[in-house]
């Protein structure tokens, strides 16, 4: 019954997005209530599923030396699905406006509706195997998103993300060997499967190996989360349409990096196997310096879109920090971030996308004034910023303050440094994004300053299918941070590895 319940979403969203290569529909309109339907059975399934799976692992393939394909849910299944089913569908409504125009739609929303299906895939594997043939799978169907354009720029895109998180998972491909043969089938279990049956059968593999094998899996994993150097595919995928970057590209895709990084560190070596090791540091290092070289990157950027892009890349590393100090409350703030994160930046890059599509503008200083014609984009825009930002009042104030908090109790040298550069890039992310609403709202006219980019042009509001989605992303960022308990109530659980 448990694997019933798990299968029925993935099915329905890969075969109902397969699907969309050959049908014929009569008129867009067709086409997009087919979606959304097919969106919200998906989502709909996958909550049945949360709340009906017993929690038991089902395997569905076996292959040798205990490598096998299973599925199940424990509490970080829970979040990341409940996170990606919820927010799919919304995004697709914002598509069906801001892909009207495009002659490719039913290409398009094909791999946009499968890409949700393989998601899920990620989110209810069992072991590091069934994780990684979804995570080489999320790559392939959405390199043609990525390029969806196919002009010159996009297929460049497309070729480095193809190059990057391919190769990334080519790295993470040891870890998962090692930790497959040698850690009893590599299954998720909190506090580390590996260690356990290390200890059990007495296996004489060297503590060196493992944790080199670590490292290839936290930088291979890390790939898809942007961890400095394999970072650069992020901003240059910016190009892709909207609806791609500000789904995938901030929420599915780079959130599934930080999740199999969650899933390798907590589930599958446990914190006690890398505590205090070389490896931990460089982790640490490279998350530290990635979160304040993202937020250095996005301040000099003056494309809007790839500003957003590199400020994604900051955050991510915000989540691999708190994950790599090794303690439950680190990984508390890991987990509050990819949630907080992901419900603000969808907000900022919806909007972003909605400037892009009613001015036919990409850069932040042509902005200038749009705040006047466009006050409901720009005000959610503001709002999504401030939570950034991290002022309180917002989740993104939650979720930093709980990483600080960590650092700073964890006491190591390079925890207090995580907690330094946590503060600088916050003081960086409010120069780049606040900057954008004071333009919007506030343009500055003289010899020094562009002139105010609206003036005698028919700028206007997007549609109600683009405005909806921006608004309720907005309210879900006020809420969350007002109204933080019952949902940092439940993260604490899964930190603890309670559920």
């Amino acid at each position: 019954m448990n694997s019933y319940f798990l299968l029925q979403p993935m099915t329905v969203a890969l075969i109902g997005g397969f699907l969309m290569i050959f049908l014929r529909f009569k008129n867009d309109r067709v086409r997009n209530i087919y979606s959304e339907v097919i969106a919200i059975i998906t989502t709909v399934l996958v909550w049945i599923a949360l709340i009906k799976a017993d929690g038991s692992a089902v395997t569905l393939y076996r292959f040798t030396y205990g490598f096998t394909i299973s599925f199940g849910v424990d509490g970080l299944s829970k979040l990341f699905a409940g996170m990606v089913s919820l927010m799919w569908p919304f995004a697709l409504l914002y598509a069906f406006e801001y892909m009207k125009d495009d002659k490719r739609k039913n290409v398009f929303f094909a791999f946009y509706l499968m890409t949700y299906g393989i998601t899920l895939g990620v989110c209810f594997s069992s072991n590091i195997t069934t994780l990684y043939v979804f995570y080489e799978m999320l790559s392939l169907v959405t390199i043609p998103l990525v390029s969806h354009y196919g002009d010159h720029e996009s297929m460049y895109a497309g070729r480095k993300y193809a190059a990057y998180t391919i190769g990334g998972a080519s790295l993470a491909f040891f870890a998962v060997v090692i930790a497959t043969v040698y850690g009893g089938g590599g299954n998720f279990i909190y506090g580390g499967s590996l260690g356990a049956a290390r200890a059990a059968s007495g296996n004489t593999m060297s503590m060196g190996m493992l944790q080199i094998a670590f490292l290839f899996g936290f930088f291979g994993f890390g790939a898809k989360a942007a961890v400095f150097p394999l970072h650069d595919w992020l901003p240059t995928a910016s190009v892709a349409p909207t609806p791609v970057t500000a789904l995938l590209h901030a929420v599915a895709v780079v959130n599934t990096g930080a999740f199999a990084v969650m899933r390798l560190t907590w589930y599958l070596y446990g914190a006690d196997l890398i505590r205090g090791s070389w490896v931990q540091a460089v982790c640490l290092i490279a998350a530290e310096f990635s979160l304040v070289y993202g937020a250095v990157q996005a301040l000099r950027e003056r494309r809007f879109k790839r500003r957003l892009a590199f400020s994604t890349m900051s955050n991510l590393s915000y989540m691999l920090f708190g994950i790599m100090l090794l303690t439950p409350a680190g990984y508390l703030g890991g987990l509050s971030h990819m949630l907080f994160h992901g419900v603000i930046k969808m907000s900022l890059f919806l909007c972003a996308g909605a400037f892009m599509r009613q001015t036919g503008k990409n850069y932040v200083f042509e902005i200038n004034g749009v705040g006047r014609k466009m006050p409901v984009t720009f005000i959610c825009y503001t709002l999504g910023a401030l939570s950034l930002t991290g002022i309180p009042l917002f989740c993104g104030f939650i979720s930093k303050w709980t990483l600080i908090s960590a650092g700073a109790d964890e006491g190591s040298a390079l925890g207090i440094i995580g907690v330094v550069a946590l503060i600088v890039s916050a003081f960086f992310c409010a120069m780049y994004t606040l900057t954008v609403s004071v333009r919007a709202f506030f343009p500055m006219k003289g010899k020094d300053f562009y002139a105010d980019g609206t003036e005698g042009c028919a700028v206007k509001e997007a549609g109600w299918k683009m405005l909806v989605p921006v608004v309720v992303f907005t309210i879900a960022n006020v809420l969350f941070g007002v109204f933080s308990g019952p949902i940092m109530s439940f993260l604490t659980k899964i930190a603890e590895g309670v559920i």
